[in-house]
């Protein structure tokens, strides 16, 4: 079962790199702004959100290139973009140091949580996501993680990691190496456990068909920042539009907005605007 869904889920990310590739290879243009982000912010659909708001208002054609947060990194520090909006804060933080950057500033956040199936055969629901990791690996429950260097597994890493469970080469631990979507459709038909953030389960919940187990464990939080890339150690960056992008999503006009999204077809928002927020208030919180 894995191997077929496995198959249609690769056939699925070649599709999507042709796209992603054809729209990095279009020549630097002053009135067009790249931003580079991640599959999350792509499959919650926020993203369709923000570029379209950011079009109208600033009259900018926006392009995004979208994939896991370790490959959005990389091409930032290639100088492949103009802003980057991306959920991996440790590895943010190393960009930055690295000088690929001008600025990082806190946007928005919501939380992972753990999805699986009704039966839950691991007896997690209602704990705390190390204790409910530490009961899959003992149960030897299929888990399945996307094992893409993505903003997303790399938190997975870090919560089997704080469990004391090394999972990777284990007979219940599979990787699919995609994105959220597609790994959550694995998941379901394999009637597994995994990882998400709530707002991508939130938009595919219905065709997914597993429940919610584990959450509001204020571990699992995920807070996304935007980066304007730096246009001195890149000289083919769009400098002003980055900037003007980073500023308008920040803005108490687009902080609201976000607060919106997700409210009408899902009953909350799929994502808490933070932009006037510390990141170590949300993590003390």
């Amino acid at each position: 079962m894995f191997r077929s869904t496995l198959l249609f889920a690769l056939a699925q990310l070649v599709a999507f790199t042709g796209l992603a590739t054809s729209v990095m290879a279009q020549p630097v243009n002053p009135n067009e702004l790249i931003i580079l982000t991640t599959t999350t912010v792509q499959d919650s659909r926020i993203l369709g959100v923000l570029t379209d708001a950011f079009a109208e208002r600033s009259g900018l054609t926006v392009k995004a290139f979208v994939a896991g947060s370790g490959a959005i990194l990389k091409e930032g520090a290639r100088g492949g973009g103009d802003v980057l909006l991306t959920h991996s804060p440790e590895a943010e933080k190393v960009w930055m140091a690295d000088g690929n950057g001008t600025s990082r500033r806190l946007v928005m956040y919501n939380d992972f949580v753990i999805i699986g199936p009704e039966a839950d055969p691991a007896n997690i629901k209602g704990l705390k996501a190390a204790d409910a990791l530490r009961r899959i690996a003992e149960a030897k429950a299929p888990f399945v993680s996307r094992g893409d260097q993505s903003g997303t597994h790399v938190r997975e890493v870090a919560m089997w990691k704080r469990a004391g469970i090394e999972p990777t080469g284990q007979s219940w631990y599979h990787e699919t190496g995609q994105r959220q979507g597609l790994t959550m459709h694995v998941a379901s038909q394999s009637q597994a456990y995994a990882l998400t953030d709530r707002g991508t389960y939130l938009v595919h919940a219905g065709r997914i068909g597993l429940p919610i187990l584990v959450e509001n464990d204020p571990a699992l939080y995920n807070i996304y920042h935007v980066m304007t890339v730096n246009s001195a150690k890149f000289s083919k960056v769009n400098a002003a539009a980055g900037q003007a992008f980073a500023d308008w999503v920040t803005s108490p006009e687009e902080q609201a907005m976000i607060a919106e999204v997700g409210k009408a077809e899902h009953g909350r928002s799929l994502f808490m605007p933070a932009a006037t927020k510390r990141e170590d208030d949300l993590h003390r919180n």
